[in-house]
């Protein structure tokens, strides 16, 4: 098992390197000084602030310099848009408020998703089966951003000029736990109500389809349980690809959510990775993509490891 962990690890590095390397590239075509600075900048100004950002330096410098700085997670360079504030205090300050959402909706959305599709496999090719995908498939059809819009006004503000109760801030944040429930529980709400779509429908075609195999059959067949069934068979090999689709969403539980943080003013990665944007702040959206990169390789080998413990059949060699 280890020796195959660290043969992937040994895959993947040339992988990151070259995605690496293109990122600054990328981010290099239309000269981020320049970006900066604005088109009015004479060419003193610009040399100078090129040379105190260390862009003046050969590309391959500036290269390792950073592969050094992504290795042992210290970005020392100062960001452009808050003078004095290294990079590396940016991001860190920046995950947990992230975090402080998006796990609890991942949580909510994969026991309420799993839930729904044992249920649409027990009822598969009825009426509540079909119900369900009905559902499922308008779910899907409704944006982001009309989710968000409608949960701030019934959530936060009709409800608490009608009733009195208020109960969801409508924008902001404050990092204690006893303010999380005020600030982040709205959030969760709209994130787990537009996620449900999707994951409901997936987690609901991978049961349905485990309910056709043979060792399904052959289970019923011997008189196992319904409930054995379900439980000790039929959702241990659905986990396989259930497993998947959680791994790929794991990035985006430290990115977080671009229009949800947006919209409720909550200072995580995705609206530190808006505002640098619009700042032309080059060196956090060059850490942030490059770390983003590293956090999909790492998902994609851990991904392979849990494969291993869920289906016995995939040997590691």
């Amino acid at each position: 098992m280890w020796s195959y962990v660290i043969r992937r690890i040994f895959y993947n590095i040339p992988v990151y390197l070259a995605v690496v390397l293109f990122v600054m590239l990328a981010l290099r075509v239309n000269d981020p000084v320049t970006n900066y600075l604005g088109k009015n900048a004479s060419e003193q100004e610009i040399e100078t602030q090129r040379q105190s950002m260390g862009l003046d330096r050969p590309f391959y410098e500036q290269y390792f310099s950073f592969l050094g700085d992504l290795f042992t997670l210290s970005f020392d360079e100062e960001s452009w848009g808050n003078k004095g504030v290294k990079v590396s205090t940016i991001l860190s300050d920046a995950i947990v408020p992230s975090l402080s959402f998006t796990i609890p909706a991942l949580i909510i959305t994969s026991l309420i998703s799993t839930c729904v599709g044992l249920f649409c496999a027990s009822f598969r090719g009825r009426w509540p089966d079909r119900l369900v995908a009905i559902t499922a498939v308008l779910g899907m059809s409704v944006s982001l951003l009309v989710y968000t819009i409608l949960g701030q006004y019934f959530g936060a503000f009709w409800l608490t000029v009608e009733t009195g109760w208020d109960l969801f801030a409508i924008g902001g944040y404050e990092r204690s736990l006893q303010a999380w429930p005020y600030y982040c529980l709205l959030p969760i709400i709209i994130t787990t109500t537009v996620a449900l779509g999707y994951d409901a429908r997936f987690y609901r075609a991978v049961m349905v389809e485990e309910t056709n195999k043979n060792y399904i059959t052959t289970a019923r067949a011997k008189g196992a349980s319904k409930t054995r069934v379900m439980f000790g068979h039929l959702l241990k090999n659905a986990m396989i690809p259930i497993t998947t689709h959680i791994a790929a969403t794991i990035p985006f539980l430290i990115t977080g959510s671009l229009v949800i943080e947006q919209f409720f003013t909550i200072p995580g990665m995705g609206l530190t990775l808006i505002q640098a944007v619009q700042n032309n702040d080059f060196p956090i959206v060059q850490a942030f993509t490059a770390v983003l990169a590293g956090i999909y390789i790492i998902t994609n080998i851990l991904t392979d490891v849990v494969y291993a413990w869920l289906d016995p059949r995939i040997r590691l060699t």
